[in-house]
């Protein structure tokens, strides 16, 4: 029999598929990259399917470029972004999917905390409302949309999804619906009361049944295994919440070990042996049946050097370094200055301000790409920064961390991240640490491994390390207060750019 594991990476953007041996080893992998939608302002929205579709072209491109039967595959596991909701019609059918850059009910929020709701979800969910959380956009849909909360059957997160299209399956496990503020943490359970507490009291049969991530919760089915190639039969586990994946993909599985994740999000996380529902963190999801993980996460990080390059930096044929590449190199030649420009990176929005704007402050006509390109990495790693700094004021110790996600790739990145948080940085070998994850999940749900502490132990290894260059802590200090003395600054004019106001033709006539 063989020893191959299948692991399923669905993010915001890019929906990978990588077989991986039994010690890590990655044999196949294949990617295809999404298109979000913006209806409106502030609506991120992907269609479902497509994202079906190209789940369909990875998992079968995978098998071929693996060369091996599908039987050989002995279990499938799935990582998927978090929040954000993926709703099924009462026939099963797809409905809609919006992503977690969403901020259209940054309005809802901001009535909520007046109204002291998250005072009464935190002890239970170790959450308070936000603006693409999957419970704020389900009460948002229930206001705004009411002919389309209507139709939902089903409130999946996005991995969700492909295992339903794989399996049949209407279930969903606990990191995810952790990390959405849907489930009484400590109890690991729904609770109809915390659901009372969004609005959602008459919502509880919306929710799928909850397995834990390293469960079989079902096997492909005939019709999935002709669309994708697979085996029918395989065994498909319940999957992980892709920053937990990534954690575990990146080999953080002890308490108190730190995982740093550059992805489209920023995610700062500590695993701790109970949650802790009385500090100001943005989450606690579960980890695995013991212990969970202490989260402070932003949609802040390495999606802002996606924008910049996919802006202003276009494919030169005739270079062979790729546009990111180019971007690092160009950081890379700038000598740190105190006068350097700053970046704030909300490109869509803050942690707690859906209102707040991406920045570039202090450009002088003595700078170049360079500066704008390091002002960028610098400015996404002081975001880092401050979600940590939040991290150990709930009593989070930890003196090494774990880089993973797409800013873990750059040779340059990392080290401005270890010179910026203070603290050695290592990257494991894996860059596809999400789909990872999902694999040694599924390994041990078919019994491989003893638990997903032994799979990570048998999977992941290092392949870099940075220390950080004492020389820079004072500057990157001064650096990091302007960075924060700027944001404060601005926000009530984000505030009022965000406040709808006539188009500048309409105001003239």
């Amino acid at each position: 029999m063989g020893e191959y594991l299948l692991g399923i990476d669905a993010g915001n953007t890019v929906i990978k598929a990588v077989i991986f041996d039994r010690r890590g080893n990655e044999i196949a992998m294949a990617a295809e990259e999404g298109h979000s939608h913006v209806p409106k302002p502030g609506h991120v929205e992907r269609g479902l399917g497509e994202l079906w579709s190209h789940a369909k072209v990875v998992i079968r491109a995978c098998i071929e470029r693996a060369g091996i039967p599908a039987s050989e595959i002995v279990a499938i596991g799935c990582a998927g972004h978090g929040n954000g909701l993926y709703a099924l019609d009462r026939d099963g059918e797809p409905l809609l999917g919006i992503q977690s850059l969403d901020t259209r009910a940054a309005g809802l929020v901001e009535e909520w905390q007046a109204e002291g709701v998250g005072e009464r979800t935190y002890p239970v969910a170790g959450q308070r409302p936000w603006p693409s959380q999957t419970p704020t956009l389900l009460a948002w849909l229930k206001r705004h949309r009411p002919e389309l909360f209507a139709r939902i059957g089903t409130v999946f997160l996005c991995k969700d999804f492909v295992v339903n299209r794989l399996t049949g399956a209407r279930v969903s496990e606990v990191s995810d619906m952790s990390g959405a503020g849907l489930i009484d943490v400590a109890a690991r359970r729904y609770d109809a009361a915390l659901m009372k507490a969004y609005g959602l009291g008459d919502c509880l049969g919306l929710l799928p049944d909850l397995a834990e991530s390293a469960d079989i919760v079902g096997r492909v089915t005939e019709d999935a295994a002709a669309q994708t190639g697979l085996a029918e039969g395989t065994p498909v586990v319940g999957g992980l919440f892709d920053v937990v994946a990534s954690a575990i993909g990146s080999g953080v599985t002890r308490t108190g070990a730190a995982s740093i994740i550059a992805g489209t999000w920023s995610i700062n996380q500590v695993i701790i042996d109970q949650p802790d529902l009385s500090s100001p963190l943005f989450m606690s999801a579960t980890f695995d049946r013991k212990r969970y993980m202490a989260i402070e996460a932003s949609a802040t990080s390495a999606a802002n050097l996606e924008w910049l390059v996919r802006e202003f930096f276009p494919h030169d044929a005739s270079d062979s370094r790729s546009p990111f590449d180019l971007c690092c190199q160009l950081a890379d030649d700038v000598e740190p200055a105190a006068n350097d420009p700053l970046y704030h990176p909300f490109l869509y929005g803050a942690q707690q301000d859906g209102n707040a704007r991406a920045g570039f402050y202090g450009i002088a006509g003595w700078h170049t790409k360079g500066h704008l390109v390091r002002a960028v990495l610098e400015g996404v790693a002081f975001g880092h920064r401050q979600h940590i700094t939040t991290l150990r004021t709930a009593g989070a110790r930890f003196d090494e961390a774990v880089l993973s996600g797409g800013g873990s790739r750059s040779l340059i990145w990392p080290q401005i991240f270890a010179d910026v948080l203070g603290v050695p940085v290592t990257v494991a070998r894996s860059r596809e640490t999400g789909a990872l994850g999902a694999a040694i999940a599924a390994g041990a749900g078919i019994g491989l491994f003893a638990d997903i502490s032994a799979g990570a132990a048998a999977m992941v290894q290092t392949e870099r390390h940075y220390r950080p260059n004492a020389a820079l802590s004072a500057h990157y200090d001064r650096r990091f207060a302007l960075y924060g003395e700027i944001a404060a600054a601005m926000a009530p004019i984000w505030r009022r750019l965000a406040t709808p106001a006539p188009l500048v033709r309409e105001a003239a006539e």
